[in-house]
């Protein structure tokens, strides 16, 4: 898994120089390790490294995973010296995510402040963090909040009613992120650039979804810069709908980029970036995903 780590770590470094440009620190931003293509021994490799933040598209893959990773990480608690002597830091979002508690934004340490070997550090400190990334159908919702601690996707005020209903009967607030389709184009989910405001209002009413912040995916494009026009689009979006006191203080959180542009995108004010490829590799055989079918209620 030396490749494996060599990708990470440069991927960690592109993140605190792209953040450095924007007046950032590394420790601002929350790497989302997106798991698509990965197999069980890269996510182990990953949770070995300290990582936290994990991502999937599919809601019947991140259960397989999120089982596997869970299982991992509970057998490194009790048994500690089965972990490889790993790298001593957490580049996770804990305290982002975690930041709604008291309604402020707190960053976490640089890696660089922490200590090896303290509690919060090593292979098995901290709990995995799982990420919804993709398309969120209502009839899979249930499932999938078992594990999922942000889902990125909601779009519909349809979704956010089923999240609304499964955390009052969890009696378990959910936290969300609205996705915006800020490229226009029909290929993408997301709400409309003018329904974002009037949706994130909605769902704000709501007692037990709290919407986090906003999410967008721009075009693929063979220059990253191509992808900044999209990127500031959102990034005016959240400020208008923080400006208007949705969240309670909580509107904290900016989804952009991921492995072609997630640099581009932290230099318009991502402080969340969802990488794949740059850090597990080209997938080994690429399968086209039959579209997940509805099933029934």
């Amino acid at each position: 898994m030396t490749e494996l780590a060599a990708r990470y770590a440069d991927v960690c470094d592109r993140i605190a120089r792209a953040a450095a440009r924007s007046g950032r620190k590394a420790s601002d931003i929350i790497l989302v390790a997106v798991t698509k293509h990965a197999d069980p021994d890269q996510i182990r490799a990953m949770v070995d490294l300290g990582h936290r933040d994990f991502g999937e598209n599919r809601v019947q893959i991140l259960l397989q995973h999120a089982a596997m990773a869970e299982e991992y990480l509970a057998r490194l608690r009790v048994v500690p010296s089965a972990a490889p002597n790993a790298a001593k830091m957490d580049l996770a979002g804990g305290r982002l995510l975690s930041a709604v508690r008291s309604g402020n934004v707190v960053q976490k340490p640089a890696a660089s402040q922490t200590k090896p070997g303290s509690a919060s550090t090593g292979p098995a400190a901290g709990p995995i963090r799982w990420h919804l990334i993709g398309h969120l159908q209502r009839n899979k919702a249930r499932k999938a909040m078992e594990f999922v601690r942000l889902v990125h996707s909601v779009d519909s005020l349809r979704l956010a009613e089923e999240l609304q209903a499964i955390a009052n009967r969890r009696e378990h607030p959910v936290d969300v992120l609205l996705q915006v389709n800020c490229s226009g184009e029909e290929s993408k989910s997301g709400c409309p650039v003018p329904a974002a405001l009037p949706l994130a209002e909605q769902i704000d009413t709501m007692a037990n979804v709290r919407v986090r912040g906003l999410m967008t995916m721009a075009p693929l494009a063979s220059d990253p810069e191509q992808t900044r026009t999209v990127f500031r689009r959102c990034r005016e979006i959240f400020e208008e709908v923080r400006s208007a006191g949705i969240g309670a203080g909580h509107f904290n959180i900016l989804s952009m980029g991921m492995s072609g542009d997630y640099e581009v995108a932290i230099e318009e004010g991502a402080n969340v970036v969802r990488v794949g490829t740059a850090i597990f590799g080209e997938p080994k055989e690429v399968v086209a995903e039959p579209p997940e079918q509805e099933e029934k209620d």
